[in-house]
């Protein structure tokens, strides 16, 4: 049996994230907000195996999956008003989570294997309104600022159509930015030059859909939920919600992807990628 090789990739030139869960504690501050609502109608507070399934889709708390657990003495809309207050109120106690400045702080100064500097890009779900309330303490301000603001692409941002991860419209967006803010006779930034830090499993999905290499940071609970499933995640073929055009999949140990338990453990070396004394 032939030695299974890696795949040559082109040096990184970008390197897009997402925000909830992966940047900042907001995933924990949603678990929060719902289960003091839970609580508040007298029922049961939300199980690691649903939280798992809920983490990066939008809206997910409107849905059948998260309604036919909780089994609510209201209807959907009065819970959906009364949460979305709940989350306005304690998304003001957003924190940066670990390694996540110290990662942006490198490799804003960074150098990839040609010798240049690497673009960084948000991709995140959350809307205009939600985005505001969750940055605004002064650290998380901050955390954020590494992003220049024609390279946040948010949710409501009407390029997206809408169409949520784990389609790849918000990333294919957010190199579609990059790629018009280069500077004249710069080539454009191909998909395979784009590295994507996500920590939820329709994130890392979006990310194999729109041709681009991962780093799957997963929340403590969904890594135990998964457990035995990574290599179907990270080839993008977890299917919690399947949009079709199979061709946009990984393939399983395609090398396009991996795992680690924080940003503090990101191995820039691994992808060429040099930080300046």
């Amino acid at each position: 049996m032939a030695a299974k090789t890696s795949p040559r990739f082109p040096p990184i030139r970008a390197c897009i994230f997402d925000m909830d869960g992966l940047l900042i504690n907001s995933e924990d501050i949603i678990t929060l907000s719902i289960n003091q609502l839970l609580k508040q109608y007298e029922r049961p507070t939300l199980p690691r195996s649903i939280r798992a399934q809920l983490m990066g889709v939008p809206n997910s708390t409107n849905g059948d999956l998260f309604h036919d657990w909780a089994k609510l003495p209201i209807s959907r809309e009065q819970f959906a008003r009364e949460s979305s207050e709940r989350m306005r109120l304690n998304f003001r106690d957003c924190e940066p989570l670990a390694g996540a400045e110290k990662l942006l702080e490198d490799l804003s100064h960074a150098r990839n294997a040609s010798g240049n500097g690497i673009k960084l890009s948000l991709a995140s779900g959350t809307k205009t309104h939600s985005y505001e309330l969750k940055v605004s303490r002064p650290e998380t301000k901050r955390l954020l600022s590494f992003f220049e603001s024609d390279r946040r692409i948010l949710g409501d941002d009407p390029r997206v159509r809408g169409r949520g991860k784990p389609a790849p419209d918000i990333y294919s967006v957010a190199l579609q930015s990059l790629n018009s803010l280069l500077d004249p006779g710069e080539r454009n930034i191909g998909a395979n030059e784009c590295l994507v830090f996500e920590d939820s499993v329709v994130g890392v999905e979006a990310a194999r859909r729109a041709g681009m290499r991962v780093v799957w940071v997963p929340h403590p609970d969904m890594a135990v939920e998964y457990q035995g499933k990574e290599k179907d995640v990270l080839a993008g073929r977890a299917r919690i919600d399947s949009i079709e055009d199979e061709w946009q999949l990984g393939k399983i140990d395609d090398g396009w992807a991996e795992s680690i338990p924080s940003l503090g453990h990101f191995n820039y070396e691994k992808y060429g990628i040099s930080i300046p004394p």
